[in-house]
């Protein structure tokens, strides 16, 4: 082989590069640019692509809805026991009392309004404190 053909193949093996390109995105929407060309691969491409955004949309918003529902319910129901567990205390104290078991009697009774004045002092204390890490959130997202 001649030196010329070598320092050809030589200039030519050193002129081939590869080029490498990642394109990322968060969302479950990729960006106006790649849903258009998703267009001339597949027929309504784009399109498909938005009804199921829109479906997986729908579907989180209703499964979010279901859970607050359900949480709202077994706050409501907790409530309710609760309030009934202490009610028959508090007459079973009186009751009590009537029958001449007056220590017996008193001690339910206070013991029932003692624990349902703790429980509200520690729901209003807890309530607070959500209330001021929320602010501090807001706070620092203000501040940022």
């Amino acid at each position: 082989m001649s030196e010329n053909s070598q320092e050809n193949t030589r200039s030519s093996n050193a002129a081939i590069s590869a080029v490498t390109q990642s394109i990322s995105f968060s969302g479950p929407l990729p960006p106006p640019g790649l849903l258009k060309q998703y267009n001339d691969v597949i027929p309504n491409g784009a399109e498909r692509i938005m009804a199921m955004a829109e479906r997986q949309s729908a579907h989180r918003e209703a499964l979010e809805d279901k859970v607050v529902t359900g949480n709202l319910a077994s706050q409501a129901r907790g409530s309710h026991y609760a309030f009934l567990i202490c009610l028959v205390s508090i007459v079973g104290g009186f009751v009590l009392i009537g029958m001449g078991k007056s220590i017996v009697g008193v001690s339910a009774v206070i013991g029932s309004l003692a624990t349902l004045t703790s429980v509200f002092l520690l729901a209003k204390r807890e309530q607070r404190r959500d209330r001021m890490e929320k602010s501090a959130t807001v706070d620092k997202r203000i501040d940022s």
